[in-house]
């Protein structure tokens, strides 16, 4: 049974491609074609690297890109000369949970911020109503004992302004 290497390398040489048209056009080293194509998986980059290196080299060739990434993997996991990317999958799919939780929180925070400035802005106009109607109805001074404090001040606030407005408007008369 071949390996992957000499699969790999049987699909070039069939192809009639050398591994220097390969590093011209992918621009990976001829080093790690060659480990490539000898199963020795240690003398690779190791990480996501690899699997750059063997789509570029699929790619090259004209092989399917996903096939052959797979191959590597199992052939790379048989051999346990190089460790399965099972850290970067789990690093990756912990760093997309995070951004979903991060996000997820914002926008409850963002909810309950407009579900309260909703309430305030419904108090605020049940208040207006409730004055409205009350003071057009006579039962708002009643209401409230100590009103006539503030129809009081108002008044006085009134006769000033109005005062001040007749001593603005006299001279010009």
């Amino acid at each position: 049974m071949s390996t992957f290497g000499e699969d790999l390398r049987m699909e070039r040489v069939s192809r009639g491609i050398a591994l220097e048209d390969i590093t011209a056009v992918t621009k990976i080293s001829a080093h790690h074609l060659l480990a490539l194509e000898q199963n020795q998986f240690r003398q690779l980059p190791g990480g996501i690297l690899n699997k750059g290196i063997v789509r570029g080299y699929a790619t090259a060739v004209g092989l399917d890109q996903q096939d052959w990434t797979e191959r590597f993997l199992k052939a790379c996991a048989a051999s346990g000369e190089c460790a399965v990317d099972e850290d970067w999958t789990t690093f990756a799919a912990n760093v997309g949970r995070a951004r979903l939780q991060r996000r997820e929180a914002a926008e409850f925070r963002l909810r309950w911020l407009g579900a309260g400035l909703l309430f305030l802005a419904a108090m605020a106009c049940a208040y207006i109503v409730v004055r409205y109607y009350g003071v057009r109805a006579g039962w708002w001074s009643t209401l409230l004992p100590a009103s006539h404090l503030f129809s009081r001040a108002h008044a006085v606030f009134l006769f000033v302004g109005s005062a001040t407005k007749i001593r603005l408007t006299a001279p010009f008369s």
